[in-house]
């Protein structure tokens, strides 16, 4: 689940605020705020530490499930990236090293 997510249900509605109030209490924009509760952004470093200030959740916490949610999206597609795996160059008939 997004991060966002559990903001608006846990944070904002579970608080009886309209996002316009969390937004000013957060002292960011509204839109700011609207595109991380809808999923359109995830949370920047210095909004994890607006929200451990209002809402007392630790920024390292809102940022370990903003990472943990990112790396779920990128591993539901992993199959689709194409890398070839390392391989430490090897030497040449005849070099010393």
């Amino acid at each position: 689940m997004h991060p966002g997510t559990t903001i608006r249900r846990d944070c904002v509605e579970k608080n009886g605020r309209s996002v316009t109030d969390a937004a000013r209490i957060l002292g960011v924009d509204r839109q700011t705020l609207s595109n991380l509760l809808n999923a359109r952004s995830g949370i920047s470093a210095e909004m994890a530490v607006r929200l451990e200030k209002v809402f007392g959740t630790s920024a390292r916490e809102w940022l370990l499930r903003q990472l943990d949610y990112e790396l779920a999206e990128v591993r539901r597609r992993a199959k689709k990236i194409k890398v070839a795996p390392f391989r430490a160059p090897t030497a040449e008939v005849g070099e010393s090293k």
